[in-house]
């Protein structure tokens, strides 16, 4: 009897999808702050220490970088972004894929970072509300 409770229970189990997916990521997955800190007239070495090696920089196109990203989140949720670069000699002459298209608000979500500073935020705030007010401090009116 145990054994036909314990096999119910274990495909149970198996059926509520409790099995964590890690999250893939491809290629330069770049965040929108990094994106912001782009400037034209960077030389190619800043872009680099900025972005990151390119994913596709070849002798044919010397003065162009691409920057292709796929994020996949562990609810199946899938991001794409390609980021082109155009170089005039050393200085970054054109950007595109830069800035987000006006409905494409879905690419715009937080990194990890910043959702662990807010979590951080909001702790902070519910530990000083939970705390109890009284200063101690007795102001009597003139």
């Amino acid at each position: 009897m145990r054994l036909l409770v314990l096999a119910v229970a274990a495909a149970a189990l198996c059926a509520c999808g409790l099995v964590y997916k890690l999250p893939t990521r491809q290629g330069n997955v770049i965040e929108q702050k990094q994106l912001d800190k782009l400037q034209v007239g960077m030389t190619r070495d800043q872009v680099r220490f900025l972005l990151g090696t390119p994913i596709a920089a070849t002798p044919l196109h010397e003065n162009r970088w691409d920057y292709a990203g796929y994020y996949k989140n562990p609810r199946g949720k899938v991001y794409n972004r390609l980021v082109s670069l155009y170089f005039e000699g050393d200085a970054l002459a054109r950007m595109e894929g830069i800035k987000l298209a006006a409905g494409d608000a879905s690419l715009a979500s937080p990194d990890l970072e910043t959702l662990e500073d807010q979590e951080r935020k909001d702790k902070t705030e519910d530990e000083r509300a939970a705390e109890d007010k009284d200063s101690g401090i007795v102001i009597q009116p003139k």
